[in-house]
């Protein structure tokens, strides 16, 4: 795969979603391909934020990554139960009670798995993951299995700093590129200075990169508003550093 550094195309936040929805492994997964030519053994999983992959911004990044030359699988891991802007808007719902317990690790992992086996018997040899929020938690989760070559995590969740950088440490060699912003209570600015301290400097051989979004909030890289200008900036920034990344690793 030859790229440019005009290869990179701009991230789209309006716009009508390009790819479709089918079924790989037994499990309904967002499909984005280039058009033309691309490598047919490679592919990005992009592993949603907690809206699934129906949510229109999800499936138009996805879209956004297949123009720039990767294959896009997103898989429903999720049980086709996302969360959605009705559940926070009522005030007798609450997210640990009422969803984190029925997609748990045990419950939705699986799926994730049955794509990867599902592309693999489509010839896919390697992969690179891109994960928002809660699916940062799966893309750190393949690289300490080496499943993957190279991820992106982008406003993180469920992480546990140190100890799952420790262990990334010690157990991984795929290159990580952290998408990061200002105001994020799931990976705030103590969690990210600590990532730096274990994994900067060259101390994480495989590869580590930090970018920082100021003005920016949890979400920014997938469902922030695009009509604030740090927000922008931080959106098609952390895309930008993604596929360059991918470009470099992949």
């Amino acid at each position: 795969m030859s790229f440019c550094k005009d290869c990179v195309v701009a991230v789209t936040h309006e716009g009508t979603p390009t790819g479709k929805i089918e079924q790989i492994g037994g499990v309904d997964t967002y499909v984005a391909l280039p058009e033309g030519d691309y490598p047919k053994d490679k592919a990005v999983l992009f592993l949603t934020d907690v809206f699934g992959i129906k949510f229109p911004n999800n499936q138009l990044l996805a879209d956004d990554f297949a123009r720039n030359g990767f294959a896009v699988y997103m898989p429903d891991y999720l049980h086709d139960d996302p969360i959605t802007d009705s559940m926070f808007g009522d005030p007798n719902w609450n997210i640990g009670r009422d969803w984190f317990p029925t997609h748990t690790a045990e419950q939705t992992r699986p799926l994730l798995d049955k794509v990867i086996a599902g592309l693999r018997e489509r010839g896919i040899t390697t992969f690179g993951a891109t994960g928002y929020c809660f699916g940062g938690r799966y893309s750190v989760d393949l690289a300490f299995e080496n499943a993957v070559k190279a991820i992106v995590i982008s406003h993180p969740s469920l992480l546990q700093v140190p100890a799952d950088f420790e262990k990334l440490l010690a157990t991984s060699s795929v290159p990580l590129l952290i998408n990061s912003c200002e105001t994020d209570e799931m990976f705030p600015l103590e969690a990210q200075a600590k990532t730096d301290e274990l994994l900067g400097s060259g101390k994480y051989k495989a590869g580590y990169e930090r970018t920082y979004w100021p003005g920016c909030t949890h979400g920014f890289a997938v469902r922030g508003d695009m009509s604030v200008p740090e927000i922008k900036a931080g959106k098609e920034g952390a895309f930008k550093a993604a596929v360059e990344w991918f470009i470099k690793y992949l």
